[in-house]
């Protein structure tokens, strides 16, 4: 099976598809390859894609933004979760890797065993929470006891002395922690470059998650035609993908007619039109493994100065993946793509974004990074495994419209394989054809009827 072939969403015993427990491991191994190569003696995560790459637990994305979960990687153990509640309890019944362990020191030094793998001295599903983001009280300690529980394992395993990495931290968690005597340092890049080359399952999940989003375009093209809202196409959106089996809707951006320029990022309740310019991101998870999926439609037409941006974003995107293998390097593709000011914008910051590329895995915007801002100064080189996003914008002509495209792209052997697949080589356009006296309408025409007369049309 090729990295990018897709097979369907369940486990069944006549066909190899997604093997859970390979990810599990290999994301593990690559996790403590980076910490091996670093000055750290331990890793410790409180961001949610950090914790499921290290542990392969989740308790639902509800708990994404609160900070109350956290892990621990040390030099000389396998993983240990503490969690919210029950949830603890649910992982030391269902989730049997964090009951055993690989490395001698967090061993049961009694248990029989068969092979690498031993039973746990003490479980790695642990109970524990942190502070709820400042709710609990600080007289409460919570922060010391977070500190206390980390300090117990560093001790434990010998690595007290050792710089401890963190992702992210809330600061009185930092405080407790270096109260303790612990040496806190950025362990964010740690993380970040053990999830730059993705595993086959990786590929396999990722190329899943974009088949989905494939679905749901065919039925945001289906349902675009004048009077429906910017909100109802999120809506028609989230329940296909959520029928398909996706765990979170991340967002859609929904971006319609005069909102299109300049780029506003969200979506509202305004009604589309005739001649509409309209393009969409889709952002969403399938088993952890995230999309980021522009598409531009026209609604029923499109103009001239439509088609021409589209047109202008889609060759920027062309140039792009023509020089994507491994290799090659970020400011290689960005040296393709127009400056900041070419398209209205004072400088690269305020241009942020719009020609972009980003990589795609347990969350967005992971490395590599592409943007005229960093690359060109820092360049990354391209590798084999990696799997990101490009994405284009342009501005159209007549003030009001604009064109986005975006394309997931995974590194090959010799260039690259696309796995966003909704046509987008051309500007498509969306809604019912109409019918005239003359016969069918054009789809190149202006929403203004009167332009696209003998007296309303401008002078050649």
């Amino acid at each position: 099976m090729s990295n990018t072939a897709t097979t369907g969403s369940n486990a069944v015993d006549w066909e190899a598809r997604i093997d859970f427990d390979r990810l599990r491991t290999e994301r593990l191994a690559r996790l403590k390859a980076q910490l091996e190569k670093s000055d750290c003696g331990a890793i410790l995560a409180f961001d949610f894609s950090n914790i499921r790459y290290m542990t392969a637990t989740h308790i639902g994305t509800w708990a994404m933004d609160k900070l109350i979960r956290f892990s621990l990687l040390t030099r000389e153990t396998d993983p240990i979760a503490w969690d919210f509640g029950s949830a603890a309890k649910h992982h030391a019944l269902y989730n049997p890797w964090l009951n055993t362990t690989t490395a001698e020191a967090d061993a049961d030094p009694h248990a029989p065993h068969h092979g690498a793998v031993r039973p746990r001295l003490e479980s790695g599903a642990r109970a524990g929470i942190s502070t709820l983001r400042g709710a609990f009280t600080p007289d409460a300690g919570v922060a010391e006891d977070v500190a206390r529980k980390i300090k117990r394992e560093l001790e434990k395993f010998g690595v007290a002395d050792q710089p401890l990495g963190v992702d992210v931290i809330e600061l009185p968690i930092l405080f407790a922690l270096q109260q303790q005597g612990i040496d806190v340092v950025d362990g964010q890049q740690i993380f970040l470059e053990a999830r730059r080359i993705k595993t086959d399952d990786e590929i396999g999940l990722l190329t899943h998650a974009a088949s989905m989003v494939d679905a749901a375009y065919e039925e945001l093209y289906r349902f675009l035609r004048p009077g429906v809202r910017e909100n109802e196409c999120v809506g028609l959106v989230a329940k296909t993908l959520y029928d398909l089996g996706s765990e979170y809707v991340e967002g859609v951006n929904a971006i319609s007619g005069e909102r299109c320029s300049p780029h506003p990022h969200v979506f509202s309740d305004r009604l589309i039109r005739p001649g509409d310019p309209a393009f969409f991101d889709i952002l969403h998870s399938f088993n952890g493994y995230r999309t980021c999926y522009y598409r531009t439609f026209a609604v029923g037409s499109a103009s001239r100065a439509q088609r021409d941006a589209y047109t202008r974003a889609r060759e920027y995107m062309d140039r792009a993946i023509a020089l994507v293998r491994p290799g090659a390097t970020t400011a290689d593709i960005v040296s393709v793509w127009p400056k900041a000011q070419e398209f209205g914008f004072p400088d690269e910051e305020a241009a942020f974004a719009l020609q972009y590329g980003h990589g795609v895995g347990l969350s967005i915007w992971e490395k590599p990074i592409f943007s005229r801002l960093v690359s060109l100064d820092h360049p990354e080189v391209l590798e084999e495994g990696m799997v990101f996003a490009l994405e284009t914008y342009w501005p159209s002509a007549d003030g009001i419209g604009a064109a986005r495209i975006e394309e997931e792209v995974v590194v090959t052997r010799d260039g690259c394989q696309v796995i966003t697949k909704f046509p987008a080589e051309d500007l498509i356009v969306a809604g019912r054809k109409y019918y005239t006296v003359g016969g069918e309408l054009g789809t190149l025409r202006d929403s203004q009827s009167h332009r696209n007369t003998p007296w309303g049309s401008p002078p050649a």
